[in-house]
């Protein structure tokens, strides 16, 4: 497997500029998606105060081969949960917050009415825009129809991967599934739409077009790339870093397909700089 480049190492975390967002996580019991899939940009985010809420517990019941989340029997969802991510939203001084969520597949709406739980409890007491990233709620549309009722002023669900690599990546998923739920949002609603892959998984430019052709059918506004950093030896290997100058290439590729509105680089993520991006819609 190649060497990681210097530009993907990020330094060690400032236990003195993140103590307010880790004790406030802390105290609500709350999780996060920096904690649990090992983001890389962890430290800038926690030192600027914000961080992105994982919900409906830390063990997923899908077992995708390049996220560090566990698979597991979740535990039955806890109730007081999105008043804790709305008081935690408020604490922070938050004007955007991002939510999202292990795969439940065990439950009847893949949780659908626990996001809109915690919607409807962060606007009774903050003005935050928010930003949600689902599993694919292959349950079936009736999950959509609960999130577009509660109207978040973004709806982001991942493809993560090219149609060739999926499979194999998310064995438990499906491609045309999820680029489907993004079409459904949008086709249904005035909410903005949002999608993110990686790269370095064995993907072909070509195939990368594919992909964010297919996004582009589905109307989706913003979309975000990133290179794939395996967590562990467990995980499936990198394939190659992308330089720079490959993530220039694209961002042309992406500005030919139509997206006027994107964030593609080396590290990054789905949440990173998620204000910013939508101030950009």
């Amino acid at each position: 497997m190649p060497r990681l480049p210097e530009y993907l190492k990020r330094p060690i975390i400032d236990t003195e500029r993140t103590k307010t967002v880790r004790h406030i996580l802390k105290n609500k019991c709350l999780n996060t998606v920096c904690e649990g899939a090992r983001c890389p940009n962890k430290s800038e985010c926690y030192a600027k105060n914000t961080a992105t809420f994982l919900i409906m517990g830390n063990v997923c019941t899908r077992n995708c081969r390049y996220c560090n989340i566990s698979a597991a029997k979740p535990l039955p969802l806890d109730k007081e949960e999105p008043k804790h991510i709305a008081e935690a939203v408020k604490e922070l001084g938050l004007k955007y917050a991002v939510i999202t969520s292990v795969t439940r597949d065990d439950l009847p709406d893949g949780g659908a009415e626990h996001f809109k739980n915690c919607i409807e409890e962060i606007r009774q007491i903050s003005d935050a825009k928010i930003e949600i990233l689902t599993p694919d709620f292959r349950q079936g549309n009736f999950c959509l129809d609960i999130i577009i009722k509660a109207n978040p002023d973004v709806f982001n669900h991942n493809i993560e991967t090219v149609k060739s690599i999926f499979s194999s990546a998310r064995p438990q998923g499906n491609y045309n599934l999820s680029i489907n739920v993004l079409k459904y949002v949008k086709e249904n609603s005035n909410i903005i739409t949002k999608s993110g892959l990686m790269v370095g998984l064995g993907e072909s430019m070509d195939e990368i077009e594919e992909t964010l052709t297919d996004l582009k059918n589905a109307k989706t506004d913003i979309i975000t790339i990133g290179q794939y950093i395996q967590p562990s030896k467990s995980h499936m290997n990198v394939s190659k870093y992308y330089t720079l100058d490959e993530f220039e290439c694209l961002k042309l590729l992406a500005k030919k397909i139509g997206f006027k509105n994107c964030q593609i680089g080396p590290l990054v993520r789905s949440s990173y700089h998620a204000m910013e991006i939508w101030q950009n819609q």
